[in-house]
């Protein structure tokens, strides 16, 4: 008879807890260009399911537009960086990991991610800084009583909003460097005897001298390699919290990790079961294509269509470049949409068109894909 009673006693309360009544309200910190765009795929299926979303936003925001998702709230706080000084450090980056990286040597070229890396790192602290340092910003956020706290690990300042706020963290995350953050902010256990080091090139398949240089790779990231700069954001946190910590240390009371691929599209490792793999979460039913674009893409016969885009933050470069890579395309017999928004190459074909902007998810549709 109790063990009946027990049942129907938690029957009841899990009908109210899934009642159109208990949807949440989730605080979100986003970061920029395609991290933004897998995000917002996020909150608005959240919305569509009735939760209220209210995304964190600065005056320097490149592409987090409040006009753009009505159905998305706005608490926007105000930075001293511009907006034309952020894009102006993104490009600047952009153009230094295009140009300067792929003639580097193996230390060359991880010193010069890292000075990439921590130069996001000091734009990311100076707003995570105007956000906390903002009483009245913070004391709406307290006011509010948020449920849960989603930020994208790539943008650090989420976790440390979840614990000023005493919310639970979600995070979205495609990898880290050397899977720093999944392993000493998550958890993870990934052996080098079997699983690849993130950007070492090597894949599971590996001979006895590549499990040794799985395995430098392994160290070179643990103990020399910094994603961010961790003394600085060690110190800050401690500094807000009023005690010591870390910033791993506060990474790790995160819930959930949300990892943006397919479980095997990555190569076989050890899970835990706060992670899971969100993979196609940002695929949709295609859309029509606009007419100029659709009659170019049925104008290929049975050769078929290349879309070529460089990323969210790559729409221009020099003309050296677009000149080579607009001098490739022209040779194959492919029709070719290219995203680029810079001058009209010299040598492009008459089977190219330039785009500065492609509707990927449509274009990627097996019938226009031929």
């Amino acid at each position: 008879m109790a063990v009946k009673l027990a049942s129907a006693l938690l029957l009841i309360q899990l009908s109210d807890y899934f009642s159109s009544g208990t949807c949440g309200k989730v605080l979100v910190w986003p970061t920029e260009y395609s991290h933004w765009m897998n995000m917002k795929t996020i909150l608005d299926e959240l919305v569509q399911r009735g939760h209220e979303v209210t995304v964190l936003t600065h005056s320097a925001s490149i592409l987090i537009d409040p006009k753009k998702a009505a159905s998305i709230k706005f608490e926007a706080f105000p930075t001293s960086l511009t907006k034309s000084d952020f894009e102006d450090v993104a490009i600047q980056l952009v153009h230094k990991w295009t140009y300067d990286l792929p003639k580097a040597t193996f230390w060359s070229y991880f010193s010069q991610v890292q000075e990439i890396m921590w130069t996001f790192s000091e734009i990311m602290i100076k707003f995570c800084k105007d956000a906390v340092s903002n009483k009245k910003f913070m004391t709406r956020l307290q006011e509010s009583k948020f449920d849960v706290v989603l930020a994208d690990a790539i943008g650090p300042c989420g976790e440390l909003l979840a614990e000023i706020l005493q919310t639970p963290m979600v995070y979205s995350l495609r990898f880290s460097p050397g899977y720093t953050f999944e392993k000493y902010g998550g958890g993870l256990l990934l052996p080098p005897s079997y699983v690849p080091v993130a950007m070492s090139e090597l894949s599971d398949q590996m001979t006895f001298m590549e499990r040794v240089k799985n395995l430098i790779y392994m160290l070179y990231f643990d103990f020399w390699f910094e994603t961010f700069n961790m003394k600085k954001w060690d110190q800050f946190y401690s500094e807000v919290l009023g005690r010591p910590t870390t910033f791993y240390e506060t990474m790790k009371k995160a819930d959930m990790w949300l990892i943006r691929t397919y479980w095997d599209f990555d190569f076989p490792h050890p899970l835990l079961p706060n992670f899971d793999f969100i993979g196609g979460h940002h695929c949709k039913p295609a859309k029509t294509l606009p007419k100029d674009m659709e009659d170019f893409v049925q104008s290929s016969g049975e050769n078929g269509v290349v879309v070529f885009s460089l990323g969210s933050m790559v729409s221009n470069m020099t003309e050296e470049r677009a000149n080579v890579i607009a001098s490739a395309l022209a040779q194959i017999p492919q029709k070719v949409l290219w995203r680029f928004d810079g001058k009209k190459p010299d040598t492009l074909g008459p089977n190219t068109q330039l785009y500065k902007w492609l509707p990927q998810n449509d274009l990627l549709d097996i019938k226009r894909m031929l």
